[in-house]
């Protein structure tokens, strides 16, 4: 077993976080028999968020009135003090707790004892090194995964030297990166680093916890996956953060951006349903309004991507 601190919290879990939005797509049964066959298995700290719909009703049916032994940590995107603390509240009912152990905001309700410890969550390099220079957060969130560059490395450093604990979400690059051992044994290199991983399904549990007894190392092989990935991947390519959204004709861009690299990577006859085809077709309803573009913390060129994916796209249908 592998465990990481998360900084000057103190916090000490293995270094396999559960990270709870895919529990919104599950029912609740099956999401509580998950989520307590994941505390069974090893699994200590858990991630969810207000946005991620009912996902923190569901780790209340799960864990409420049981969270000893444990981590809760959860976010929120209110903009203004009085929204941030009714969606505190929220929280804390759905979670059925008195208090949350990482909250990503608020000084005034960690001094009430309802949040002990505060973290700040990214997408942004920008953001993410002020957060760390500022000296007022415990942890960053951050994506972080064997496709990251040097930039993001720095991240990882700066926090350690400030002995911030650094979360890493999008360990598997939002469904690019399909080899899990990889991606565990390349982010287990970094000891101030707890990776939280994205489970709906008991074949994705039963390999993150088999990472609990036996913890991947980065061999020869696993190395060479990684190789290839990064050569694959190379350039630009969408992340499927969602920060582009919404798109102001109801393109369903953080799917569609991504549409070349998922029938590839993640083969599926559902790709090619008449609701996808529907989807990439709306694509030639594009604006090119700019807001996608001037919202993408990659920078990329969502409009020039989008026409690429529908390209690529309707040539892999002709083919069929």
């Amino acid at each position: 077993m592998v465990n990481v601190i998360l900084g000057k919290t103190g916090i000490t879990v293995n270094k396999n976080g559960f990270g709870a939005l895919p529990i919104q797509r599950i029912p609740e049964a099956d999401a509580v028999r998950l989520l307590r066959r994941a505390r069974e298995g090893g699994m200590a700290y858990f991630d969810t968020a207000r946005a991620y719909s009912d996902s923190e009703s569901k780790l209340g049916a799960a864990f409420g009135g049981h969270w000893d032994g444990i981590y809760i940590a959860t976010k929120t995107m209110a903009r203004t003090g009085k929204k941030l603390k009714a969606e505190l509240e929220e929280s804390l009912a759905a979670l059925q707790t008195d208090h949350i152990d990482l909250y990503h905001a608020l000084l005034e309700a960690k001094a009430a004892g309802k949040i002990r410890h505060i973290g700040i969550s990214s997408h942004r390099l920008t953001v993410a090194m002020e957060a760390i220079e500022s000296g007022l957060y415990d942890t960053l969130q951050f994506p972080f995964s064997y496709l990251s560059t040097e930039k993001e490395l720095a991240l990882v450093a700066a926090c350690k030297e400030a002995n911030m604990g650094f979360i890493a979400m999008k360990g598997l690059a939002g469904g690019l990166i399909h080899n899990s051992a990889a991606a565990y044994a390349y982010l287990a290199q970094y000891d101030n680093v707890l990776p939280i991983w994205g489970i709906q399904r008991e074949n994705e549990l039963d390999a993150f916890l088999s990472y609990i007894k036996e913890p991947p190392s980065l061999t020869p092989e696993l190395a060479a996956v990684i190789e290839a990935d990064k050569a694959e991947l190379a350039g630009e390519f969408c992340r499927g953060c969602g920060y582009c959204m919404p798109c102001t004709v109801d393109i369903r861009i953080s799917d569609c951006a991504r549409m070349a690299l998922m029938t590839r990577r993640a083969p599926s006859e559902q790709w090619f349903s008449p609701e996808w085809q529907a989807n990439m077709e709306d694509i030639e309803k594009c604006i090119h309004c700019g807001q996608c573009s001037s919202k993408c913390p990659y920078g990329l060129d969502t409009p020039s991507l989008l026409r690429h994916n529908l390209e690529d796209y309707r040539q892999q249908l002709s083919q069929r």
